[in-house]
């Protein structure tokens, strides 16, 4: 149901609505001088890089051989589109060096919490 939540055009569309809350607490605090616009400055700003983790994830520490050898590996098991959510979630969770040094428990675990909630996307 609420899938879009982890898609990138969302995780870009928060980027920009917490860099124009940014850039508008900025220009109150200039104009007022309160010290509550610094702290709502410096909130936003810890939501912003909370937000840009998963795709920073996704995109700089995942080499593209990389994510085509998660996939291969899964569609051993799964269909395509099972695959697909299952390694967009890996890739987003996990930067590759932590992803290699994860232990078969944890990995295992996570894959199987995952596959559900990809499942249930799919219904």
């Amino acid at each position: 149901m609420f899938s879009f939540f982890s898609s990138d055009e969302f995780i870009i569309a928060l980027e920009v609505v917490f860099l124009l809350f940014i850039a508008y607490d900025a220009k109150r605090y200039f104009e007022t001088r309160k010290r509550e616009y610094i702290f709502n400055i410096v909130l936003t700003f810890g939501f912003f890089i909370y937000a840009a983790i998963p795709f920073y994830n996704k995109y700089y520490t995942w080499s593209d051989k990389a994510q085509q050898k998660l996939l291969s590996e899964c569609l051993i098991e799964n269909n395509t589109s099972v695959c697909e959510c299952l390694d967009d979630m890996i890739v987003k969770e996990y930067n590759f060096s932590s992803y290699q040094e994860l232990n078969k428990l944890d990995l295992t675990s996570f894959v199987n919490e995952t596959k559900k909630e990809c499942l249930e996307d799919m219904e």
